[in-house]
């Protein structure tokens, strides 16, 4: 059952902790919650993704419980994509490369996101660690958000701007290409977007999706796959599809009085937004 498109987000909210494990207050409970959260997971899906602003605004707590969940979740055999965006300059952006792509690092992750706005020499760190440690590089390209068309659309010479972008990354995307064919560049593009998601591809052949806005955003299964490749068995594949909210924030996981309901709860959402997507990606019953 963990092959399959979901990757699951893991986003501490304020007041989305259960109270069952204290709120989250303290980087104990924001530990525990993670814990058992991996461990309803470990047979469902082989991808998490947690978003660093969230564990930021806790403090130091909050970023020692997410070293601790990154740390942990690669001993299981988790993937890990830490959702970070960051884009600067020069040794800032070698700064934030060694910090989350550097092997032995405090945060070291599988994959980082990145934001390739202020220019192609702002990804030159991180790409450079992808070539060298086998790291991952998401690049957000058509976002999720509501706003996201006011610049990604902008016309830039007759074409959209994301258009360009993309364009702009293809030589560094076959670079990074690994034995199967696809690159170890990602773009991140939106469920909410599924007709241009599907333009992306005709652009970029090779870089699989990191894919936002399924449920909680308002994309369905069938819009988070549009952009995906199809394979020698029919099936959609060369992308992700990322679930935050969906999973660990349902009524049942907040209502959960015990860790045990808790897990409960995570395990069927996880297992229903998993199922919902390996149908929309044309996976037959049973099939792995």
């Amino acid at each position: 059952m963990r092959d399959g498109p979901l990757c699951v987000g893991f986003d501490p909210h304020p007041g989305t902790i259960p109270a069952c494990f204290g709120g989250g207050e303290s980087a104990t409970e924001l530990k525990r919650w993670g814990h058992c959260v991996l461990d309803a997971l470990s047979g469902i899906c082989t991808i998490i993704k947690p978003q660093v602003g969230l564990f930021e605004m806790r403090g130091p707590e909050g970023m020692e419980a997410l070293a601790h969940l990154i740390s942990r979740a690669r001993d299981m055999g988790f993937i890990v994509i830490a959702d970070a965006k960051r884009g600067d300059v020069g040794s800032t952006a070698e700064g934030y490369a060694r910090a989350w792509l550097e092997p032995g690092a405090p945060f070291e992750s599988d994959c980082l996101t990145v934001n390739p706005y202020m220019g192609r020499d702002t990804l030159a760190p991180y790409l450079e660690r992808a070539d060298r440690h086998g790291k991952g590089v998401a690049v957000l390209a058509r976002t999720s958000n509501p706003g996201a068309a006011d610049f990604q659309l902008m016309e830039s010479r007759g074409r959209p701007l994301v258009a360009r972008l993309v364009d702009a990354l293809q030589e560094d995307a076959h670079r990074l290409a690994g034995e199967r064919g696809w690159s170890s560049l990602m773009l991140v593009v939106g469920a909410t977007a599924p007709h241009e998601a599907a333009d992306i591809r005709t652009l970029s052949p090779a870089t699989p999706f990191l894919v936002p806005g399924y449920g909680a955003q308002g994309g369905g299964a069938r819009d988070a796959v549009a952009g995906f490749a199809i394979d020698a068995s029919g099936r959609k594949s060369g992308g992700i599809v990322n679930s935050s909210r969906g999973i660990t924030t349902t009524g049942e996981a907040l209502a959960a009085p015990d860790w045990d309901r808790f897990r409960a709860a995570i395990l069927a959402a996880a297992r229903a937004a998993q199922d919902d997507l390996r149908q929309a990606a044309g996976y037959g019953p049973g099939e792995n």
